[in-house]
Protein backbone atom coordinates (compact mmCIF):
# COMPACT_ATOMS: atom_id res chain seq x y z
CA UNK A 1 0.00 0.00 0.00
CA UNK A 2 1.28 3.19 -0.97
CA UNK A 3 1.90 5.57 2.46
CA UNK A 4 -0.57 8.53 2.54
CA UNK A 5 2.01 11.00 3.49
CA UNK A 6 4.20 11.57 1.13
CA UNK A 7 1.83 10.13 -1.85
CA UNK A 8 0.97 13.77 -2.65
CA UNK A 9 4.40 14.90 -3.39
CA UNK A 10 5.76 12.19 -5.76
CA UNK A 11 2.60 10.85 -7.13
CA UNK A 12 1.44 14.33 -8.40
CA UNK A 13 4.73 14.71 -10.13
CA UNK A 14 5.19 11.54 -11.88
CA UNK A 15 0.94 11.63 -13.02
CA UNK A 16 1.43 15.53 -13.98
CA UNK A 17 4.44 14.51 -15.89
CA UNK A 18 2.88 11.73 -18.29
CA UNK A 19 5.04 9.37 -17.05
CA UNK A 20 3.82 5.54 -16.57
CA UNK A 21 3.18 4.83 -13.09
CA UNK A 22 4.74 1.62 -12.94
CA UNK A 23 8.02 3.58 -13.64
CA UNK A 24 7.73 5.68 -10.43
CA UNK A 25 9.80 2.88 -7.43
CA UNK A 26 7.74 4.30 -4.51
CA UNK A 27 4.07 2.74 -6.46
CA UNK A 28 3.34 -0.64 -5.15
CA UNK A 29 0.40 -1.35 -7.75
CA UNK A 30 0.66 -5.35 -6.46
CA UNK A 31 -2.84 -6.68 -6.44
CA UNK A 32 -4.38 -4.79 -9.19
CA UNK A 33 -5.14 -7.43 -11.44
CA UNK A 34 -4.00 -5.20 -14.88
CA UNK A 35 -1.53 -2.52 -14.33
CA UNK A 36 -2.62 -0.87 -17.80
CA UNK A 37 -5.93 -0.07 -16.12
CA UNK A 38 -4.48 2.19 -13.48
CA UNK A 39 -4.79 5.49 -15.27
CA UNK A 40 -2.66 8.57 -14.65
CA UNK A 41 -5.57 10.14 -14.32
CA UNK A 42 -6.93 7.89 -11.55
CA UNK A 43 -3.54 7.90 -9.47
CA UNK A 44 -4.00 11.79 -9.71
CA UNK A 45 -7.15 12.01 -8.37
CA UNK A 46 -6.16 9.56 -5.57
CA UNK A 47 -3.27 11.85 -4.73
CA UNK A 48 -5.94 14.92 -4.56
CA UNK A 49 -8.18 12.80 -2.55
CA UNK A 50 -5.52 11.80 -0.34
CA UNK A 51 -4.28 15.60 -0.24
CA UNK A 52 -7.80 17.37 0.21
CA UNK A 53 -8.25 15.00 3.55
CA UNK A 54 -5.01 16.12 4.87
CA UNK A 55 -5.39 19.63 4.49
CA UNK A 56 -9.32 19.25 6.34
CA UNK A 57 -7.09 17.73 9.17
CA UNK A 58 -5.04 20.44 9.14
CA UNK A 59 -7.46 22.68 8.91
CA UNK A 60 -9.11 21.21 12.09
CA UNK A 61 -5.53 21.08 14.02
CA UNK A 62 -4.93 24.56 13.38
CA UNK A 63 -7.93 25.42 14.30
CA UNK A 64 -7.51 23.69 17.80
CA UNK A 65 -4.05 25.22 18.15
CA UNK A 66 -5.59 28.96 17.45
CA UNK A 67 -8.54 28.48 19.94
CA UNK A 68 -7.00 29.70 23.10
CA UNK A 69 -5.89 32.63 21.26
CA UNK A 70 -6.78 35.65 22.72
CA UNK A 71 -7.56 37.42 19.52
CA UNK A 72 -8.02 41.41 21.38
CA UNK A 73 -3.93 40.75 22.17
CA UNK A 74 -2.86 39.41 18.50
CA UNK A 75 -4.85 41.94 16.43
CA UNK A 76 -2.85 44.93 16.18
CA UNK A 77 0.36 42.98 15.42
CA UNK A 78 -0.98 41.01 12.17
CA UNK A 79 -2.43 44.27 11.27
CA UNK A 80 -5.90 43.29 11.74
CA UNK A 81 -9.19 44.47 13.50
CA UNK A 82 -11.08 43.40 16.39
CA UNK A 83 -14.18 44.43 18.09
CA UNK A 84 -15.36 43.05 22.26
CA UNK A 85 -18.66 42.86 20.97
CA UNK A 86 -17.44 39.95 18.81
CA UNK A 87 -14.29 39.16 20.61
CA UNK A 88 -13.92 35.63 18.82
CA UNK A 89 -13.28 36.91 15.57
CA UNK A 90 -10.69 38.61 13.42
CA UNK A 91 -10.96 41.19 10.28
CA UNK A 92 -8.63 41.74 7.86
CA UNK A 93 -7.51 41.73 3.86
CA UNK A 94 -5.99 39.43 1.75
CA UNK A 95 -5.15 40.17 -1.33
CA UNK A 96 -7.45 42.74 -1.42
CA UNK A 97 -9.92 40.67 -0.41
CA UNK A 98 -11.73 41.12 3.31
CA UNK A 99 -11.21 38.39 5.40
CA UNK A 100 -13.94 37.56 8.53
CA UNK A 101 -11.76 34.74 10.22
CA UNK A 102 -13.61 33.09 12.87
CA UNK A 103 -12.04 30.08 15.44
CA UNK A 104 -14.19 27.58 13.61
CA UNK A 105 -14.49 29.35 10.13
CA UNK A 106 -13.44 32.35 7.82
CA UNK A 107 -15.30 33.83 5.03
CA UNK A 108 -13.66 35.35 1.79
CA UNK A 109 -15.67 38.44 1.03
CA UNK A 110 -18.85 36.97 2.55
CA UNK A 111 -18.35 33.54 1.05
CA UNK A 112 -17.43 30.30 2.94
CA UNK A 113 -13.16 30.51 1.78
CA UNK A 114 -13.68 26.98 0.16
CA UNK A 115 -10.36 26.23 -0.68
CA UNK A 116 -8.48 24.82 2.24
CA UNK A 117 -5.14 26.46 1.41
CA UNK A 118 -6.51 29.97 1.54
CA UNK A 119 -7.93 28.47 5.26
CA UNK A 120 -4.40 26.65 6.48
CA UNK A 121 -2.77 29.85 4.94
CA UNK A 122 -5.13 32.23 7.25
CA UNK A 123 -4.76 30.04 10.29
CA UNK A 124 -0.93 29.75 9.97
CA UNK A 125 -1.03 33.77 10.47
CA UNK A 126 -2.72 34.09 13.24
CA UNK A 127 -1.56 31.04 15.09
CA UNK A 128 1.78 33.35 14.54
CA UNK A 129 0.69 36.11 17.13
CA UNK A 130 2.44 38.25 14.99
CA UNK A 131 5.87 39.49 15.16
CA UNK A 132 8.60 42.07 13.78
CA UNK A 133 7.44 44.93 11.46
CA UNK A 134 8.13 45.10 7.98
CA UNK A 135 10.66 47.93 7.61
CA UNK A 136 11.08 47.96 3.49
CA UNK A 137 14.24 45.77 3.99
CA UNK A 138 13.99 43.53 0.73
CA UNK A 139 15.05 40.02 0.35
CA UNK A 140 14.55 37.20 -2.17
CA UNK A 141 13.56 33.66 -1.71
CA UNK A 142 17.09 32.63 -1.80
CA UNK A 143 17.89 34.39 1.26
CA UNK A 144 15.66 32.75 3.44
CA UNK A 145 17.19 29.97 5.48
CA UNK A 146 16.33 26.45 4.08
CA UNK A 147 14.50 27.95 1.27
CA UNK A 148 16.88 25.67 -1.85
CA UNK A 149 13.73 23.90 -2.69
CA UNK A 150 11.07 26.58 -2.65
CA UNK A 151 13.31 28.70 -4.65
CA UNK A 152 12.52 27.13 -8.08
CA UNK A 153 8.55 26.40 -6.99
CA UNK A 154 8.26 30.19 -6.55
CA UNK A 155 9.59 31.02 -10.04
CA UNK A 156 7.65 27.97 -11.43
CA UNK A 157 4.27 28.93 -9.77
CA UNK A 158 4.63 32.43 -9.05
CA UNK A 159 7.19 34.57 -10.96
CA UNK A 160 6.76 33.38 -14.25
CA UNK A 161 3.40 32.73 -14.44
CA UNK A 162 3.26 36.49 -14.03
CA UNK A 163 5.64 37.38 -16.12
CA UNK A 164 3.90 35.48 -18.98
CA UNK A 165 0.91 37.07 -18.47
CA UNK A 166 2.00 41.01 -18.13
CA UNK A 167 4.68 40.43 -21.55
CA UNK A 168 3.16 42.45 -23.76
CA UNK A 169 0.63 44.32 -21.64
CA UNK A 170 0.68 48.35 -21.25
CA UNK A 171 3.14 49.47 -18.90
CA UNK A 172 1.13 51.23 -16.51
CA UNK A 173 -1.45 47.73 -16.34
CA UNK A 174 0.72 46.28 -13.33
CA UNK A 175 0.09 49.46 -11.89
CA UNK A 176 -3.97 50.01 -12.66
CA UNK A 177 -4.04 46.28 -10.97
CA UNK A 178 -2.89 46.99 -7.93
CA UNK A 179 -5.63 49.08 -6.92
CA UNK A 180 -7.19 45.87 -6.96
CA UNK A 181 -4.68 44.33 -4.27
CA UNK A 182 -4.35 47.39 -2.09
CA UNK A 183 -0.85 47.74 -3.39
CA UNK A 184 1.08 50.49 -3.78
CA UNK A 185 3.93 52.45 -5.34
CA UNK A 186 7.41 50.06 -4.87
CA UNK A 187 10.46 52.10 -3.28
CA UNK A 188 12.14 54.22 -6.38
CA UNK A 189 15.56 53.33 -5.16
CA UNK A 190 14.94 49.67 -5.86
CA UNK A 191 12.61 49.54 -8.85
CA UNK A 192 14.53 51.88 -10.72
CA UNK A 193 16.06 48.90 -13.31
CA UNK A 194 12.24 47.45 -13.62
CA UNK A 195 9.57 48.35 -16.26
CA UNK A 196 6.92 48.74 -13.34
CA UNK A 197 7.01 47.68 -9.95
CA UNK A 198 4.67 47.55 -7.00
CA UNK A 199 4.08 46.15 -3.12
CA UNK A 200 1.62 44.11 -2.83
CA UNK A 201 0.24 43.73 1.62
CA UNK A 202 -1.18 39.96 0.07
CA UNK A 203 -1.37 40.06 4.19
CA UNK A 204 -1.24 43.13 6.43
CA UNK A 205 2.40 42.43 8.08
CA UNK A 206 3.19 40.11 4.54
CA UNK A 207 3.77 42.25 1.68
CA UNK A 208 5.46 41.29 -1.22
CA UNK A 209 7.51 43.09 -3.38
CA UNK A 210 6.98 42.48 -7.46
CA UNK A 211 9.26 43.97 -10.00
CA UNK A 212 8.60 43.26 -13.66
CA UNK A 213 11.21 43.73 -16.76
CA UNK A 214 9.13 43.46 -20.24
CA UNK A 215 11.00 42.21 -22.94
CA UNK A 216 13.63 42.95 -24.77
CA UNK A 217 13.51 41.11 -28.43
CA UNK A 218 16.49 43.20 -29.55
CA UNK A 219 18.33 41.78 -26.72
CA UNK A 220 17.45 38.70 -26.23
CA UNK A 221 15.77 39.07 -23.20
CA UNK A 222 12.19 37.46 -22.37
CA UNK A 223 9.89 39.30 -19.63
CA UNK A 224 10.88 38.65 -16.28
CA UNK A 225 9.41 38.93 -12.96
CA UNK A 226 10.88 38.44 -9.40
CA UNK A 227 9.40 38.97 -5.89
CA UNK A 228 10.74 40.18 -2.95
CA UNK A 229 9.83 39.60 0.67
CA UNK A 230 10.54 41.41 3.93
CA UNK A 231 13.28 39.74 5.93
CA UNK A 232 11.20 38.88 9.26
CA UNK A 233 8.65 37.81 6.93
CA UNK A 234 9.09 33.92 8.57
CA UNK A 235 8.22 35.90 11.86
CA UNK A 236 4.38 35.30 10.47
CA UNK A 237 4.31 32.32 7.90
CA UNK A 238 6.27 29.20 7.51
CA UNK A 239 8.12 28.50 4.05
CA UNK A 240 5.89 26.73 2.61
CA UNK A 241 2.78 28.76 3.44
CA UNK A 242 4.93 32.01 2.33
CA UNK A 243 5.24 30.04 -1.06
CA UNK A 244 1.66 29.17 -1.54
CA UNK A 245 0.74 33.32 -0.68
CA UNK A 246 3.11 34.09 -3.31
CA UNK A 247 1.53 31.72 -5.56
CA UNK A 248 -2.18 32.87 -5.07
CA UNK A 249 -0.65 36.34 -5.55
CA UNK A 250 0.06 35.02 -9.16
CA UNK A 251 -3.30 34.07 -9.57
CA UNK A 252 -4.80 37.02 -8.47
CA UNK A 253 -3.03 38.95 -10.94
CA UNK A 254 -4.05 36.85 -13.84
CA UNK A 255 -7.57 36.69 -12.71
CA UNK A 256 -7.30 40.74 -12.86
CA UNK A 257 -5.32 40.96 -16.06
CA UNK A 258 -8.33 38.59 -17.84
CA UNK A 259 -10.67 40.46 -16.09
CA UNK A 260 -9.48 43.87 -16.95
CA UNK A 261 -9.04 42.22 -20.62
CA UNK A 262 -12.99 41.13 -21.22
CA UNK A 263 -13.65 45.19 -19.94
CA UNK A 264 -11.46 47.31 -21.97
Amino acid sequence: MVNAVILPVWLLQVTRAGLDVTCCPYIDLTGLENRSETSSKDLENLAEEVTTEQDLSLIQHLQKKVKPLDFGSVASSLGAQWHKDNPEVLYLRYLGQNIVLGKTGILLDNDIAVDPRDQILLYNYVYSGGGRKPDNNWIGMESLPNSISKVKTLATYCEKRIAEHLAGKPANILMDLGKHLDAHESPAELSSSATSSLVVPVLPMVPQFLLFWAEEPEDGFEAKAKVLFDHHVLDFLDLESLVFSAERLAERIVLLIKYHEQHQ
